[in-house]
């Protein structure tokens, strides 16, 4: 998970004349969609065309983007290529079982971190110390307030490949990015394929998140922090066979109450919920440090989590289990975590680790919900069939 905000960055857009009400359908191929949509405007993206996202394509407060189901983007290479709701901007893209709408690189053989991928702005709340709060991309769009039931639209049926784009070492965008989203938008049936950092990450919001597959995310599948309280249900993570990640600490899930533990003081900490998850571990490294996944469930820096039907199965290459603390602070006491190890191999590190260095001393915490025990499923997945995913 990484938390760097980018004072300035230079935005070459693409002018596009509009007027009020206008809906805007670019022709097929030939013409990039990177623009602002204003407010009173809308741009259509029919079903069944290519479109080439050439740039950053932004939605502005009263904008709107409709995406037909069956729709195929595909982005140039580079961190300012991506798509942007700003908040009061709606996103419809509505795809569908039989005609899933795809966003992707625009070259045969991309890899992780072609182009930037998907940012939806909210004005749900965020921890209590922070009204509103500025987004990686640039500071001049912000996210959060005070509204849980914010609506920011519709994604269903999408899949997000080779997103992940940077901009430096240490800037780089998620696969699905979620900044103070309301609950009142509609999110489900999400793939997220071969993504640099995150599959996807909650900062603060309220919005939940129904059938997520996330198949060789370089870092955390699943990250949540900065207050984030809804419910992320039927979530599938893989790393495949012959994966390797370039991160230090990659995770299945990776959870704190506040903005990267700065914000210990404040209410309205991490508060979420994951029903059905599966982990699935499928490399062949033999528990090389250097290439396996740190921790399958992080939870730390006042984040409380109630994790059901947990299961991680596969190889093995793991460290801990579930780590409930790092040096900011432990995760809420009152977590509730029931997760079966399937794994074939020994794992490196401890089933649940307490404990924690805090100003140079080490503390443990006890955490009696927190247990490693047998007979969960995880979860299903036939649900994702329409991906077409070998499981």
């Amino acid at each position: 998970m990484k938390k760097f905000f980018l004072a300035i960055m230079a935005i070459v857009v693409m002018t596009t004349s509009f007027v009020s009400c206008k809906t805007d359908e670019p022709s097929k191929g030939s013409e990039g969609i990177s623009r602002s949509i204003g407010s009173g405007e809308t741009l259509h993206l029919k079903a069944g065309e290519d479109y080439l996202l050439d740039g950053p394509l932004i939605i502005e407060d009263g904008g709107v983007l409709n995406i037909d189901a069956g729709t195929v983007i595909k982005a140039k290479k580079g961190f300012s290529n991506y798509i942007l709701v700003l908040q009061g901007g709606k996103i419809n893209a509505n795809g569908t079982a039989e005609k899933p709408i795809r966003m992707t690189a625009n070259i045969d053989n991309a890899v992780a971190g072609h182009w930037g991928g998907l940012i939806i702005n909210g004005k749900a709340p965020l921890t209590s110390g922070q009204t509103t709060a500025s987004t990686e991309i640039h500071t001049a769009h912000v996210y959060g307030g005070t509204n849980p039931a914010d609506n920011s639209g519709v994604l269903t049926y999408i899949t997000l490949e080779y997103t992940g784009a940077r901009s430096s070492a240490d800037v780089e965008h998620n696969g699905l990015t979620l900044n103070g989203v309301g609950n009142g938008t509609k999110i489900e049936n999400i793939y997220v394929v071969e993504g640099a950092d995150d599959g996807i990450e909650f900062f603060g919001g309220s919005v939940n998140v129904k059938n997520l597959l996330v198949v060789n995310s370089d870092d955390d599948m699943f990250d949540f922090t900065q207050g984030y309280n809804g419910t992320l249900e039927n979530a599938y993570g893989i790393w495949e066979k012959g994966f390797t990640s370039t991160e230090s600490d990659p995770r299945g899930i990776e959870a704190d109450g506040n903005f990267d533990g700065n914000f210990p003081g404040h209410t309205n900490q991490a508060d979420f919920t994951v029903k059905n998850m599966t982990i699935d571990l499928r490399l062949d490294h033999n528990n090389d440090k250097t290439t396996q996944m740190q921790d399958v469930i992080k939870i730390r820096r006042g984040a409380k989590a109630t994790v059901i039907n947990a299961l991680v199965k596969g190889i093995g290459a793991t460290g801990d289990l579930i780590d409930m603390g790092d040096k900011k602070g432990f995760g809420d006491t009152a977590s509730s975590i029931s997760l079966t190890n399937a794994l074939t191999n020994n794992f490196a590190g401890k089933e649940i680790n307490n404990k924690a260095t805090i100003d140079g001393v080490e503390e443990t915490r006890d955490f009696p919900n927190v247990k490693i025990e047998a007979g969960n499923t995880g979860c299903p997945t036939d649900i994702f069939a329409w991906t077409k995913y070998a499981f």
